[in-house]
């Protein structure tokens, strides 16, 4: 999902600021919801927003969620692999497809 490269420019980001020690997965999860929030007021006031802020917002969501999967030494892949699988199981095309109902009142 990451590659190896973009993985090794995180890592030495991270290093060369000496940020690690504020990585715990409190604060990465906490940093994920601040920046997903972030995302978020690009639209606060109506559908049409800055695809460049957009950019920002969604690299720093994305940055601190590697950081936290790779504090649990997830692999990434897998794990978006294995959640598809169990939406596919909650959501099948027969009864989701074009409905944005929640999986038990389908």
């Amino acid at each position: 999902m990451v590659s190896k490269e973009t993985m090794e420019s995180l890592r030495q980001f991270v290093a060369a600021r000496d940020w690690g020690q504020f990585h715990t997965p409190e604060n990465l999860a906490k940093s994920i919801s601040i920046e997903a929030g972030e995302l978020l007021e690009c639209f606060q006031w109506g559908e049409s927003a800055n695809p460049s802020e957009i950019a920002d917002e969604l690299a720093d969501v994305l940055t601190y969620c590697i950081l936290l999967g790779e504090k649990y030494n997830f692999d990434l892949d897998s794990l978006v692999a294995a959640k598809i699988s169990k939406n596919a199981e909650k959501y099948p095309v027969s009864k989701s497809r074009g409905v944005s109902t929640k999986y038990d009142r389908l």
